[in-house]
């Protein structure tokens, strides 16, 4: 698997991802549908539009930051033909309850990763891939995020994200980063003997990703770790770092840079984030989020699904738009067939390979 993420890159366009639609939908007289809109005397009405969010961040801090959306889809929906009365947004219990939700229809537009979009491909078609900042580091090597931390936003667009294994400031976390930032190899004795955070198996950077790590330098996988410990969101699990209950965790790569005031100021520590952690593992690229909808959904017809795309577009395009969908680190979105995740799934068969 090394280093195939690379090879699916090259050439690629910037993409784009999360946010959603649809429910019951009452549709009154219409002509052909388009992009642009439809060419009847009126809107076509839609009831409900319910938009899944995977817990990668906070609810509550997901469903405050993205109240302008429901605004900003509404308005950009009536330009494109359709009315639309009530846009809901909700937080899924973890990843795998929005792939599901897809997939029954009780959602009708899912922002879920690469990974649970493979997951559930049966019951949902992907739309839009988002783009992102790019980082000022993007190394293999452990030891040069270390070295020159903190991380900064670039503003190069990438298509692509790397996942970390952070090291925090447990007793066994700082020995395990003292060994790295030394120049030395980590033992799989090293890395069992700690208390790992992981996330679900269909996270990307939270399971998928550093599995293929593991397996990569040590021939083991997730479930050959001593001491998991399950986290809802990433906010939990660095709450459990700078506590000391774990003393690693796996996730995205900018994840410090979203939790850097929260560290201080929620859980507990009097240091920076940046002075008391540090990365001891670094994962090949992945594919960015999706913005993917229900197969299930009675309103998801090809002329809505254009129209949701070209809305979402729109609103990556804008200043306030950015703003928004900030909350996952996305910087606008392009449109996403069902092939740009082949590697993905390959990514995904060996990990059940593995279980």
């Amino acid at each position: 698997m090394k280093k195939f993420i690379s090879t699916m890159l090259v050439g690629a366009v910037a993409m784009s991802m999360f946010v959603g639609c649809g429910s019951d939908a009452s549709k009154t007289e219409t002509a052909t549908q388009t992009t642009e809109g439809t060419t009847g005397s009126e809107n076509v009405k839609i009831d409900k539009l319910t938009i899944g969010f995977v817990p990668s961040r906070e609810p509550d801090e997901i469903v405050t930051a993205t109240e302008p959306l429901k605004d900003m889809l509404t308005d950009e929906l009536a330009g494109l033909g359709y009315e639309v009365g009530q846009v809901d947004i909700t937080v899924g219990t973890s990843f795998e309850a929005v792939g599901e939700g897809l997939a029954a229809g009780t959602i009708d537009v899912g922002l879920i990763p690469g990974g649970t979009y493979v997951l559930y491909d049966d019951g949902c078609d992907v739309l839009l891939t988002a783009t992102r900042d790019g980082l000022s580091i993007d190394s293999d090597s452990a030891k040069d995020w270390n070295d020159n931390k903190p991380t900064e936003a670039t503003s190069d667009q990438v298509t692509y994200y790397r996942a970390l294994i952070i090291a925090g400031p447990s007793k066994a976390g700082q020995a395990v980063a003292e060994k790295v930032n030394s120049g030395e190899e980590l033992t799989w004795e090293d890395l069992d003997g700690l208390n790992w955070s992981v996330m679900n198996s269909s996270s990307p950077a939270g399971y998928i990703y550093p599995s293929l790590w593991l397996q990569d330098k040590y021939r083991k996988h997730i479930t050959d770790l001593s001491h998991t410990a399950l986290s809802d969101n990433y906010g939990t699990a660095f709450s459990r770092l700078a506590s000391g209950q774990v003393d690693v965790l796996v996730t995205y790569a900018d994840a410090r840079r979203d939790n850097e005031d929260k560290w201080t100021s929620e859980y507990g520590r009097s240091a920076s984030i940046w002075d008391e952690t540090n990365v001891i593992g670094v994962t090949d690229g992945i594919y960015n989020d999706t913005i993917s909808v229900s197969k299930s959904s009675p309103i998801m017809d090809d002329a809505f699904k254009a129209a949701l795309s070209k809305a979402f577009i729109n609103i990556g395009n804008t200043d306030a738009g950015k703003e928004v969908i900030s909350i996952y680190s996305h910087n606008g979105y392009v449109e996403a067939k069902s092939e740009d995740y082949d590697s993905e799934r390959k990514a995904q068969e060996l990990i059940m390979s593995l279980q």
